[in-house]
């Protein structure tokens, strides 16, 4: 049986029945939404790419999306508190056209990183997280340097195990913890300085997506070539992509870099 946005939309109906949500279809841009009734709050899913997932993983596709709306409604439904959860601030990296306020109009909290990347700051809940934002700071008196300084102190925390590929005697170090916070691990200067320390030749690191960093020991031409077309690939498969271009890091500095076709990175604030 071909699976249709409109068999999709009453798959979705049934699987997220519930009395006190509200649920709608946008016939135009083929979207269905799932809302609590009291607050309004809730989740636009965009049908055609469920179809896909559908198409392509099966039952577990639906599975996992109602897994994760449940857990989203759930969020949206609670009072978040940060004192008392210190522990459980984390710093999230996003690209630099990720939105900068809530969909109520809140400004988000963060700080600039990058030409290509921006960090953010998430309340850990467990199976999911809620990004701060500055309604949030105003109500317990929190200033947001209090907030980077315990989102870089609990990061640091965090396990850095990875795995090691070497190619073209090119070595390319992988952290994929899948803890949600892989990419935040590249503001751990301690742990890039001392990658740097043991890298034979010049080091190069990469976010394509939220789940994974990668470290290259670039030791010769093809390793640029190697490492260009890795994030472009891990890029476009991540759940949540950040930026496809990687960055020398050399001067406890993350400069980002197109790489040419002939291997030499270029800078990519140079015209």
């Amino acid at each position: 049986m071909k699976m249709t946005s409109l068999k999709m939309k009453k798959i979705l109906e049934e699987r997220l029945k519930n009395p006190d949500f509200r649920t709608s279809y946008n016939r135009d841009q083929d979207t269905f939404r799932i809302e609590w009734k009291d607050s309004k709050k809730g989740i636009t899913i965009t049908l055609p790419n469920v179809v896909a997932k559908y198409n392509e993983r099966g039952e577990k596709a639906i599975e996992e999306l109602e897994e994760h709306v449940n857990e989203a409604l759930r969020i949206m439904n609670e009072d978040h508190y940060l004192e008392g959860m210190e522990k459980h601030i984390f710093p999230v990296i996003r690209a630099t056209s990720f939105a900068t306020e809530t969909k109520a109009g809140t400004p988000l909290v963060y700080k600039e990183h990058t030409a290509e990347t921006r960090v953010y700051y998430a309340l850990d809940l467990g199976k999911s997280y809620r990004l701060i934002d500055t309604s949030m700071l105003e109500k317990e008196g929190w200033s947001k340097e209090r907030i980077d300084e315990m989102a870089l102190f609990n990061v640091r925390s965090l396990t850095y195990d990875f795995k090691k590929d070497t190619v073209a005697e090119n070595d390319f170090y992988f952290v994929a913890k899948q803890d949600g916070y892989d990419a935040s691990r590249i503001l751990n200067e301690a742990f890039l300085e001392e990658m740097k320390a043991n890298s034979k030749g010049e080091m190069a690191v990469a976010v394509p997506h939220q789940d994974v960093l990668i470290i290259a020991d670039i030791q010769n031409k093809t390793g640029y070539d190697i490492l260009a077309q890795m994030t472009m690939k891990f890029f476009a498969e991540g759940r949540i992509p950040i930026t496809s271009l990687p960055f020398i890091y050399e001067d406890k500095e993350l400069e980002p870099v197109f790489i040419m076709a002939k291997n030499k990175p270029e800078n990519k604030n140079r015209g």
